[in-house]
């Protein structure tokens, strides 16, 4: 076996990445150098019948023995090693979507076959962090039009579980949010629930502010429920306020989710994909927006207002969706609590 594919005995690094699976290896380990594997470089790594793509950090000391490799938080669980667990390490294949991603950048309209693939690679971890950072930055401020907004929504729902409750309608809510002390969603699904419709709401834990809903209910009740258990809450309660990243129902929404919070922006196009994808996902079949307008909130004027919604009625109508929306009054905090969230 030459250099290149000797197995590397696999150690936890105890460090965790923000969910993005990295790699750490000696900058004298013989693969790093056979291989040519410099800082920053996507490594595949290879352990029995798992597999992930990570990201290369070198250590440049002692901390690390030459034959051994540490993986990051994200990298062990997908990985799951056993006890004296090795692997082996290459360069992966050029994700599919990078051509996508390179005529999005340069201000090009993407498809939805090239949105679908670009979904397939964010989900499968072929993208790295910095990529995704270019196709968020890419997709920001009005560089999304309708059809691109559809085809972004229809790809991410297509790469992630959905849910069928049977017939009958399947009701949800969302706030764009933007305002201090806006809970509304706990008391609205309560509501709904005990008049007998069935509301299996999830939401996002924080983007541009300090708490989301799925945050904020999560000191009254557990969130990061599985598909199961939310199935069974749904069927027991009539309802339930779950956080959306634990059942899969929208995965590449929580990637993005994951590049947008540290650069505290998101834009229409990708609100709209976002909210929408969750709760077709989720089988809505009737689904309420509130956007919050004021100088404060997300949304600052009536003219955006407009143009947001005819962006979510557009895309809820490609997916059948029956779909409201309210603009409210977003001037001041709702309700009394303390702290800021959305």
């Amino acid at each position: 076996m030459s250099d290149a594919h000797s197995p590397l005995r696999l150690v936890r690094a105890g460090i965790d990445t923000y969910q993005q699976p990295v790699i750490y290896m000696h900058r004298d380990c013989h693969v790093c150098r056979s291989e040519g594997f410099t800082a920053l470089t996507r490594v595949l790594a290879r352990s029995g019948d798992r597999d992930v793509v990570a990201t290369l950090n070198v250590v440049v000391d002692n901390h690390l023995e030459l034959d051994v490799v540490a993986l990051s938080e994200a990298a062990w669980t997908i990985l799951q090693p056993g006890a004296d667990a090795v692997a082996v390490f290459s360069h992966p294949e050029p994700p599919v979507s990078a051509p996508a991603l390179r005529a999005k950048v340069f201000g090009q309209r993407l498809g939805e076959t090239d949105f679908l693939a670009l979904m397939r690679d964010t989900v499968s971890n072929r993208l790295s962090d910095m990529e995704l950072t270019a196709f968020v930055t890419a997709c920001a401020g009005d560089r999304l039009d309708n059809e691109e907004t559809i085809a972004l929504t229809k790809a991410m729902l297509a790469v992630g579980e959905r849910i069928d409750w049977g017939g009958g309608a399947v009701l949800d809510k969302h706030c764009v949010g933007g305002l201090p002390g806006n809970r509304t969603t706990p008391i609205v699904v309560a509501i709904v629930a005990a008049a007998g419709h069935r509301i299996p709401k999830t939401s996002s834990r924080a983007i541009t502010s300090p708490a989301g809903t799925a945050d904020a209910m999560e000191v009254m009740a557990p969130v990061a429920l599985d598909l199961e258990a939310m199935r069974s809450v749904v069927e027991r309660e009539g309802g339930c306020i779950v956080w959306g990243g634990n059942v899969r129902l929208s995965p590449a929404d929580d990637i993005l989710i994951r590049i947008e919070r540290p650069l505290d922006f998101d834009s229409d196009g990708q609100l709209v994909a976002s909210v929408l994808s969750k709760k077709a996902a989720a089988g809505a079949t009737h689904v309420v927006i509130d956007i919050p307008i004021g100088p404060t909130a997300k949304v600052r004027s009536f003219s955006a207002a407009a143009f947001l919604e005819a962006r979510l009625i557009a895309a809820a109508q490609a997916l059948s969706l029956k779909l409201s929306v309210l603009r409210t009054d977003g001037l001041q905090p709702v309700g009394f609590g303390i702290g800021a969230g959305s």
